[in-house]
């Protein structure tokens, strides 16, 4: 295989055949001749709501939505191991979403899009009930300093419009380094998902789903994880009533 070449102290330019890694860690995929590479950017949010995903994608296909993806390891090692399913990276940071963007890229994902947004508005405002048959959220930010406490994603409110966007049978899938915030998802998704703590790692792969996994397990801080199937039957005025019985997430988090 060929050996990298560098640019000064910029990272390594990578040649067709060659695999990425980060931290010692393989990123899924190799990089392909540039004729192969795909344009996975979506570089602005349609203006209908919600979106028309199998005009985006080009194809009707089961979604698979990653909110928070950061520089995107989950989504393409899923895309690379799940072509029959369509791919949706969202995080509020464009840098991150330009490296995952040119990751896919490189690796020829046409089934696989990336978009700046957050978890909130991607899920409100660009996709109707019933519609998403994964949902995957690892690391969600856990704002350590007491007065940032409201800005966590991970409210009731949120759940349910998590509940609401996914299909019949439609799965959650979370993973954190923090206790509380970890004690908080297990009390709060409960209601809505039939839940399933996994112990250890996840019975399949991929590992090493995010970066900040990656550098929790080096510090060898503890994973939680856990998956849930969306509960069905249940009436608009029980989720209401669940949602408002639900606490705030105003958990205590260590630095």
């Amino acid at each position: 295989m060929k050996r990298p070449r560098f640019r000064g102290n910029s990272a390594p330019v990578l040649q067709p055949g060659q695999f990425e890694y980060e931290f010692g860690v393989p990123i899924a995929g190799p990089i392909l001749e540039k004729s192969l590479w795909a344009t996975t950017a979506l570089k602005r949010l349609p203006e209908t709501h919600p979106a028309d995903w199998t005009k985006i994608f080009g194809r009707s296909a089961p979604i698979v939505l990653d909110i928070g993806c950061g520089n995107g390891r989950y989504t393409i090692a899923s895309a690379v191991e799940r072509p029959e399913c369509n791919h949706l990276a969202v995080d509020f940071l464009p840098a991150v979403i330009r490296y995952g963007t040119r990751r896919a890229n490189q690796r020829g994902l046409g089934n696989t899009r990336f978009a700046v947004s957050d978890g909130w508005r991607i899920l409100h405002d660009y996709f109707a009930p019933n519609t998403i048959a994964e949902i995957h959220i690892y690391h969600p930010q856990p704002y350590a300093d007491p007065h940032e406490a409201n800005l966590r994603m991970l409210t009731p409110d949120f759940i349910a419009l998590v509940h609401d966007r996914l299909t019949t049978g439609g799965q959650i899938i979370l993973q954190t380094d923090r206790q509380s915030y970890w004690e908080y998802i297990n009390a709060a998704i409960r209601p809505l998902f039939d839940w399933h703590p996994v112990e250890g790692e996840w019975p399949s792969g991929p590992q090493f789903r995010s970066r900040r996994e990656i550098l929790a397990r080096k510090q060898g801080l503890p994973i939680y994880r856990g998956w849930g199937v969306k509960r069905d039957g249940l009436s608009r005025e029980a989720i209401q009533s669940i949602v408002g019985a639900l606490p705030q997430p105003a958990f205590e988090v260590d630095e």
